[in-house]
């Protein structure tokens, strides 16, 4: 007996999943617990697991197709094993007894019969006057060359064939240019729910960026001298992400409104810092979130991007990672970027976005000098934290990057 294949409950709110790629095909022999089909949400990519050793006999909905949770999408057939382990439930036999009785009837039904077309008579040549030889009609039909005007298909043809080539040139010119073709993807849910959080942002709050550059030297000198130790000790190179994130703590205690979220007509303010890192995954930007990072120390901060990231690529997030998050840093320096203005992440009140290193000049003690220089934006929500507070809390992660140890004796 069949077994269905149904979409699980993938998160509290989520009701409908669109279908990604299928791991197994029809005809394709299966383990049990191994992954058959990947499912999108919103928020994650998820796997169904076969509940059966067997082959796949069914596959109802294809990739990109969309469908709701507790539907069925394919049929697995155990083995004997696998059947066994995996007894149909008396709904599921009933559907496979209603599914076998529809294919059965499809096959019986009688096939409806072909009506032979009629042959219409055939014209007669008319005779021809004088004793002239007879003219064959037209089996063409006769075209409506204006109002009460017939006209014969040989005159009319070249005119149609003019005016159809005259048509048919920009079809066939455009056909005939290479690289000019299209293509229509779906988007994903996730796509669409970044597309949906992104507009929400720009449309319920009132968003404004504040700037500010930072001189990396002394971080970057104090990365050279530990990287190796750091390193050694803990499997993971020391980056710039867990001084920022340790920067941004430091910030948010100072300016709590950044760290803080409109409910209703109230004011939010979170006691706890759940730090969420930008990351491109597999399916677009997530952002997956640090809980209690004030907890967190250098290595274990370092540690826990760089699993994310790498889960982000793999499309393995689970849903809890990705929920929540109090204020988030995207860091488009790692793709080149020089400046931006990032959108804030909903209900959050605060995104700080870091960019790329650059050697610049600037002026030290009255001289010109060359400086690793980079950007940084901070964009706030404007209806809870005012220009005052953005303004201190990026000069503060100013202060702390250029002096870092400032945040080790907290001053």
């Amino acid at each position: 007996m069949a077994v269905e294949l149904k979409v699980p409950t993938v998160g509290e709110s989520i009701t409908e999943v669109q279908i990604g790629q299928w791991l197994k095909g029809e005809g394709q022999a299966v383990e049990k617990d191994e992954s058959l089909v990947e499912i999108e949400t919103d928020k994650a990519t998820v796997e169904i697991s076969a509940p059966a050793s067997g082959t796949i006999s069914e596959v109802l909905k294809r990739t990109g197709d969309t469908a709701a949770v507790g539907e069925v999408i394919g049929y697995l057939e155990p083995t004997a094993q696998g059947q066994a382990n995996a007894a149909p439930t008396s709904d599921e036999q009933a559907a496979a007894a209603a599914k076998a009785q529809a294919a059965q009837t499809i096959q019986t039904a009688p096939k409806p019969k072909r009506e032979t077309p009629r042959e219409e008579p055939r014209p007669t040549a008319k005779p021809a006057a004088d004793g002239a030889k007879p003219v064959a009609p037209s089996t063409e039909p006769a075209v409506a060359a204006g109002k009460g005007v017939v006209v014969s298909p040989q005159v009319s043809r070249p005119q149609l064939r003019h005016r159809e080539m005259q048509k048919a040139k920009p079809q066939h010119a455009q056909a005939a240019v290479p690289g000019r073709e299209e293509e229509a993807v779906p988007m994903s849910p996730i796509r669409r729910r970044i597309a949906q959080r992104l507009v929400e942002a720009q449309q319920t709050a009132a968003l404004l960026t504040t700037f500010n550059e930072i001189d990396m030297s002394a971080v970057i000198a104090l990365r050279n001298e530990h990287k190796q130790m750091f390193q050694d000790r803990y499997g993971i190179k020391l980056g710039f992400m867990s001084f920022f994130v340790k920067a941004a703590i430091d910030g948010l205690k100072l300016i709590p409104q950044v760290n803080a979220e409109v409910r209703g007509n109230d004011i939010v303010y979170h006691n706890y810092y759940d730090i969420g890192i930008a990351v491109g995954g597999g399916k677009g930007l997530v952002v997956p979130v640090l809980r209690d990072a004030d907890r967190m120390s250098f290595a274990e901060i370092e540690l826990a991007i760089a699993d994310l990231a790498h889960r982000a690529r793999d499309n393995s997030l689970t849903l809890d990672e990705l929920q929540g998050g109090t204020f988030t840093i995207s860091n488009g320096g790692v793709y080149g970027s020089m400046l931006s203005t990032p959108i804030v992440n909903p209900p959050q009140s605060g995104i700080l976005g870091l960019h790329t290193v650059q050697d610049r000049p600037v002026a030290r003690e009255g001289q010109v000098v060359i400086r690793p220089m980079m950007y940084v934006a901070l964009t706030y929500d404007h209806r809870v934290v005012d220009g005052q507070g953005a303004v201190t809390f990026l000069k503060r992660i100013k202060e702390v990057i250029e002096e870092p140890m400032r945040m080790l004796v907290e001053i």
